[in-house]
């Protein structure tokens, strides 16, 4: 089995996950991307929230969360190895060229969607456990 190594930002507001619109795959992800070769997830993830949400992330404000591994959506025989870090968010997320909108989810309203990635219910599911949405 084939991996990508990925990065993923958690944040939570009023007991909802705020997720990214992918364009081209026509589903809500965690904001956060693919890691480059030889950078570390938290470099990742900072830049992917550059490039996707034009919003610097001081290294300080990420917390490491927890770690899954998931089938890659959309793909076959790849699964996805995603580091998540958690973030109080304190500005306004401008989506880029390849986002097209960003907006809070509670599970019950995620699972209206006509695509649900598994890596997203499987925040949801850590997310419920800790007692942080509903």
């Amino acid at each position: 089995m084939n991996y990508i190594d990925c990065v993923g930002l958690i944040v939570v507001e009023n007991r909802e996950l705020l997720l990214a619109f992918s364009k081209n795959k026509g589903a809500w992800y965690l904001p956060g991307g693919k890691v480059d070769n030889g950078e570390t997830p938290l470099l990742a993830l900072q830049r992917e929230i550059k490039e996707e949400l034009n919003m610097e992330l001081e290294a300080e404000s990420l917390q490491w969360y927890y770690h899954i591994t998931a089938p890659a959506f959309g793909e076959k025989e790849l699964l996805m190895r995603q580091d998540c870090f958690r973030h109080q968010l304190k500005q306004i997320p401008q989506p880029s060229a390849e986002i097209g909108a960003v907006r809070y989810f509670s599970l019950e309203s995620y699972r209206k969607e006509q695509h649900q990635v598994h890596g997203v219910l499987l925040a949801f599911e850590k997310l419920q456990q800790d007692g942080l949405v509903d």
